[in-house]
């Protein structure tokens, strides 16, 4: 439970992560009730920079950052450039370009698809921090 509740930075991302995929799951559960798409994937990218920035400060992203320019402090849990690392910016720009297509597209149906397109980048970012976490800090 450390590894979730440790502290308030853990705990406020555990809750966040756990918020974003209740989102995911009720915008899925709900889709037709739902009819502005675009609302949805707004709401979804800002929460998910937010959780984003909570996560990487949780796993000491700015502490490995500087350790690779100038070693003056030790490493976050993750190498620089390691598959999580890489797995996540991918997850990344499935964010930003889902972010950049909703606006664009000119039916809610074409929204709704960019959402779960950026809903799919959200959730690969978040299991493969998480699943990359439990191994490497059991």
């Amino acid at each position: 439970m450390k590894l979730y509740f440790g502290n308030t930075v853990t705990t406020v991302s555990t809750l966040m992560i756990l918020a974003a995929l209740g989102f995911i799951g009720y915008s899925a559960v709900n889709r037709a009730n739902i009819n502005y798409w675009g609302r949805r994937s707004l709401i979804l990218l800002v929460f998910g920079l937010v959780l984003c920035c909570f996560a990487a400060t949780r796993d000491g992203l700015d502490k490995t950052i500087q350790n690779v320019i100038d070693g003056s402090s030790a490493p976050g849990i993750f190498n620089l450039v390691s598959v999580p690392i890489i797995i996540g910016c991918v997850g990344a720009l499935i964010i930003i370009v889902s972010a950049i297509a909703t606006p664009i597209a000119k039916s809610q149906q074409a929204r709704e698809i960019w959402f779960y397109i950026m809903s799919g980048g959200v959730t690969l970012k978040i299991l493969t921090m998480e699943i990359s976490r439990i191994f490497l800090l059991k």
